[in-house]
């Protein structure tokens, strides 16, 4: 597993550790989470693959991940964004905001996540590695099935949703 950074309460990059051992121990971190939007204003999301150390088979927003030792985030945003669904589009920054998240098998997220909004019109490519699935839904229908079953979506993207003003 590739080493991720660990930041201050202010963000600043305090170093980089094991992905693993940094979710083991719960310490700090930078993530950053794109959401995609097509013209009709359908938000884009992936259903996490079952084979995925913690969340597997959650449905989330378009492309997440951790900044990685020798990468900057603005170029390793558009890598990811490649590798997981398989295109990558104009992104603008959003939004910071932090949260923890402990979960069933002992690791816990603490993440001070970037969010960052695309428009794409397209058909993805998913990576099964990363997603097994994927659709498109509008952000009001994404909403009301949260309400019924929380469960099925990552913390992460329940938050997202609550913070954007859309």
């Amino acid at each position: 597993m590739e080493n991720i950074a660990t930041v201050s309460h202010d963000d600043h990059i305090t170093g980089y550790a094991p992905k693993l051992l940094v979710h083991q121990q719960g310490l700090l971190h930078r993530a950053f989470s794109i959401v995609v939007f097509n013209d009709k204003g359908e938000m884009l999301m992936q259903r996490r693959a079952t084979t995925k150390y913690h969340s597997g088979g959650l449905w989330t927003n378009t492309c997440c991940s951790h900044l990685v030792k020798g990468k900057d985030m603005e170029t390793y945003m558009h890598e990811r964004l490649q590798h997981e669904m398989g295109f990558d589009c104009n992104l603008k920054f959003a939004f910071t905001f932090h949260y923890t998240a402990k979960f069933d098998n002992g690791l816990t997220e603490n993440e001070i996540d970037h969010i960052y909004i695309g428009i794409w019109n397209g058909t993805p490519l998913p990576n099964p590695a990363e997603a097994d699935d994927y659709r498109w839904a509008t952000p009001e229908s994404i909403k009301s099935e949260m309400k019924l079953h929380p469960e099925m979506f990552t913390v992460w993207f329940r938050e997202i949703l609550e913070r954007m003003k859309i």
